[in-house]
Order: structure tokens, then sequence, then C-alpha cells
């Protein structure tokens, strides 16, 4: 038999017909399946870059606050009550927010999503610089925390355009990069702030200017995605929906398929263990080093930056270890994991909280910390995108809010009033992070398995996802995106299952129609 290409080769060399290539090598579905991270290639690494800029932006403006908190509180005379509400607002608001973004994403696409978003949020941030009380602050936090569901539209993005053996780690670059901005921010806004500050402006005014920064961020990245990036490989939705390449659904289906798929349930819990940690700490940790061990402003913002710094690495190294598990074990080795590394983030959280009466050993502690409980975000989604096909971005928006559905209790319980010292609520923060992880055992997938029990006989990922849709949809061609990916996922059974198969996943026949702007 005569082998087939492994996958489209590099743009500028002609298929039959004259048609161009991509110029990264894709697979059957038209999902790349390498992942070159500093180039720019249209559609799929242009997307990525549009996708973690722009959560990163957001991730900024969201937490512009905390490094400048000493200076915010004295001018508006805030208690500790108020903070704490503060932070939880900043969290809260995009619970429900990125339940509607997954909604969107399935049914417009990523890239209108996010771009509407980011801008309806914007004008909050600029508001930042003009507030004059506590429920102001208040506030403006808590509609500048909606952007943050711009990190489900990333996530649907990457599952999009990358095939399954590349998706744990594209996925993990584009979340942890984002993330970033939660550690860059402890630095931008100080410095910002020191040089409005030193050009002659009372500090009473500097920080209120400062906030003007991430709000341009913000806007930029907005028009950024408009611009350059592009919803799937074949296009956007509009005219893929014209063309009939993607089936057009219906918010109830989405809702119903998404709703009763419990693995997502379980996801959303653990997630909020991890990230909803993560932004938990983002809120918590500056103040915390400036109050216990008596450092100043500037010392206290490098502390922080570096937990969410750390971000550069840890996700998409969880991510990347995703990928590798998978290629070894399948999708049992995803879970594993998830929940290996998890557990070792609850434990060092415990150690943090307790370790407070050093300060070298907090820091080195944290730093560890803050790798294990990033790696588990990226962990996690590495099996996101394997849960639902027909409503993989309502998924993905019900385990991304229950990332912060985790940082809301979090931060109501453990940082909230005077109830329980910063050091005490870390700790007990860890051991909750060890309970909420467990539940992953009891995800389990017909075709592949679950940690503890393997694969039932006779089961297809092509029945799994298939169940998705009904006998008349099947029939009229509605599943065939469906299709696709299940035989692009054959590695997720584990070594066995994929001997003999191409790195590339499925081979592709031939070159796909013309793209505008590939």
């Amino acid at each position: 038999m005569e082998a087939k290409p492994a996958a489209m080769e590099v743009e500028g060399v002609e298929a039959a017909g004259g048609k161009p290539r991509f110029r990264m090598p894709v697979d059957s579905d038209l999902k790349a399946t390498e992942f070159w991270l500093f180039s720019f290639a249209r559609p799929h690494m242009a997307s990525f870059h549009m996708a973690w800029f722009s959560f990163f932006c957001c991730f900024v403006s969201t937490f512009a606050a905390p490094p400048l908190l000493p200076l915010i509180r004295d001018t508006l005379g805030l208690t500790a009550t108020d903070i704490g509400n503060a932070g939880i607002a900043s969290v809260s608001g995009a619970v429900f927010a990125r339940l509607a973004m997954g909604t969107a994403c399935d049914l417009v696409g990523p890239r209108l999503a996010s771009a509407t978003l980011i801008l309806l949020t914007t004008p909050a941030v600029y508001c930042s610089s003009i507030i004059q009380s506590p429920s102001a602050y208040l506030l403006v936090r808590f509609f500048t925390g909606i952007s943050l569901a711009s990190f489900v539209s990333a996530q649907f993005w990457m599952s999009s355009m990358f095939s399954a053996p590349k998706v744990g780690l594209a996925n993990g670059v584009a979340g942890g990069w984002g993330n970033l901005g939660g550690g860059a921010v402890q630095l931008i806004m100080p410095l910002v702030y020191e040089a409005i500050h030193k050009i002659g402006s009372t500090p009473f005014t500097a920080w209120r200017i400062a906030f003007f920064i991430p709000g341009l961020m913000q806007t930029f990245s907005a028009i950024a995605v408009l611009a350059f990036g592009q919803d799937m490989p074949g296009g956007n939705y509009g005219k893929l929906h014209k063309s009939g390449d993607i089936h057009k659904d219906s918010f109830v289906n989405v809702l119903r398929h998404a709703l009763t798929n419990y693995r997502g349930w379980i996801l959303a819990l653990t997630y909020g263990y991890c990230f909803g940690v993560e932004l938990a700490v983002d809120n918590v940790i500056h103040q915390y080093f400036y109050d216990r061990f008596d450092v100043n402003l500037h010392t206290a913002g490098l502390i922080a930056a570096s937990f969410g710094m750390a971000n550069i690495v840890s996700r998409p190294g969880g991510g990347l270890m995703s990928d590798w598990l998978s290629s070894r074990y399948g999708m049992r080795g995803r879970l594993w994991g998830l929940w290996v590394v998890q557990t070792i983030g609850g434990v060092l959280c415990v150690v943090l909280g307790v370790v407070d009466y050093s300060f070298a050993a907090s820091v080195a502690v944290m730093l560890l910390f803050s790798f294990f409980v990033q790696a588990a975000c990226g962990l996690t989604f590495g099996i996101v995108p394997f849960v639902s096909r027909r409503s993989l971005g309502l998924i993905s928006g019900m385990t991304g809010g229950g990332g912060n559905v985790g940082a809301v209790l979090t931060q109501y319980i453990f940082f909230h009033g005077t109830k329980y010292s910063t050091d005490t609520g870390i700790k007990y923060m860890g051991i909750m992070i060890i309970a909420c992880t467990l539940p992953i055992m009891l995800i389990y997938f017909p075709q592949w398995g679950g940690m503890l029990v393997g694969p039932r006989k006779g089961a297809t990922a092509e029945e799994y996802y298939g169940q998705e849709w009904s006998e008349h949809e099947r029939e009229k061609g509605f599943n065939a995106a469906s299709v696709r990916f299940a035989e692009n996922s054959v590695r997720e059974g584990g070594r066995s299952a994929s001997a003999g198969q191409s790195r590339h996943t499925v081979p592709v026949d031939a070159s796909p129609a013309p793209v505008v702007g590939v």
C-alpha cells in the first residue's frame, strides 16, 4: 500500500490544483500537530499568541490593585473586611462570565467572544483611577475581574487549533503565559507608580494615573484579537457556518450535553483548588510578606511577582507533562499525573503556612508550591479537551468557572476578615487542596479507562463522542468533526492502542481549500 504523507508540509509548496498549504504540519482535522513557540504562522500560531496575550492583559488589569494596596488602603480608608470583600469580588465576577464565555465560543467562536468581553470590561479598568470610596473599589474590582473569562476562549481556541498530541502543551503555554500577568503586574504597577511619582505627582494622584497602563494594554489586546485572530484552522465561524463545514448548534443542546457529563463537574471542582488557589494567593501574598516580615513595598512586590512569574514554565510544564504521560500511558497517565502533582501542591501549601517563622523558608516553599499548583492547572487542561466535543466551550467554561468558585470560597473562608491569620489560612487551604483532588479518581472514559480501572472492552472514542448526537444528526453528518477528533485521539488509549501511528496522528490526503490569512 502506498504510504500517505504524514502531514501537510510548508506553505509555498503547491498541492494539487495549486492550492496553498498551511505553514505547519496538520492532521485530517486541519489541527497543527507541532507547536512552534516562536512562530507567528497563521492561523495556528497567530491565534495562539493572540490568545495568551489577551488573557495576560486581562490578568494584569484584574490584579493591578493588590501591588498598590497599601497606598489605596490609606487613601480610601479600607478596612481588612473591605479588602477581603474586594478580593472576593475580583474573582467572583468571572464565575458566570466563564460559563457564558464557554457557550459563546461554542456558538459564535472564540475570536468574537473574546474581543467583545475584553472591550466590555475595559471601562472598569479606567474607572479605577477615579474611585473615592470602599464600595467603588469593590465594584471596579468586580467588573474588571469579569475579564478573566477570556481564559475560557484561550483554552477553547487552543483546543480547536492543535491536535491531541500537542493540545496539552498548547493549552498549558497559553494559560501559563496568560497567568503570567498575575506575576508581572506585581512588578509593573509599583514601577509605573514610582515613575509617575518621581515626575512630580503626589502619591494620591500617582496610583490613580498608573491604572491607565493596564487599561491601554487591555484595549490594544482586544483590537489585536479581532485583527489577527481566526476561530478555526478553516476560517472564522461565520464563514464556516455558511459553507456548512461546521454545524450551527443550539444553546439547548450545548448546555444539555455539558451539564450531563459528570467529568466536567469533577474537573470544575479540582480546578477550583489549583487555579482557584492561585487566584487567592495573588490577592493576599503581597500584603502577607509586607505585613508578616516587614519588608518594603518593592521587595514584597518582587516576592509576590515570583509566584505568578513561575507560570512562564510551570503551567506549560504541566501541559507538556500531560502530553508526555499520554504518549506512554494514554488518558490514564494524564489523570494520574494531575492527581499526583496537585496533591503535592497541597502538601507544600500546608508547609508554607507552617514555616511562617522564617522569611527564607517561606520564600523557598512558596516558589515550590507555585510550580506544582500551576503545573496542575496545565495538567487539568490536558484532559478537558477530551471530555466533550459538542460542548467543548461550555465544559471549558465550567472548569474555568470552577477555578473562580474555588477562589471565592477560599478567599471567603480563610482570608476574609480576622477569623484566621494569613499563615493559618494558607495551611488550611493546603488541606482543602488535598481533599478536593481525590475525586479525580472517579473520572472514567469507557474507551480509555480511569486511574484505577482500565478501558471497557470494545468501547471506542467514536461511540463516546457519537452519544452527543442523535441518529438523525449523525445521518446528516453534523458529527463529522467529532469523528475526526476521535480518529486523531487514538494515542489516548496508551502505547498499545497507538502502535504504528504517525506522530502527526491521522495523516491527510490533500491540502485544504485556501484559507484567508494563511
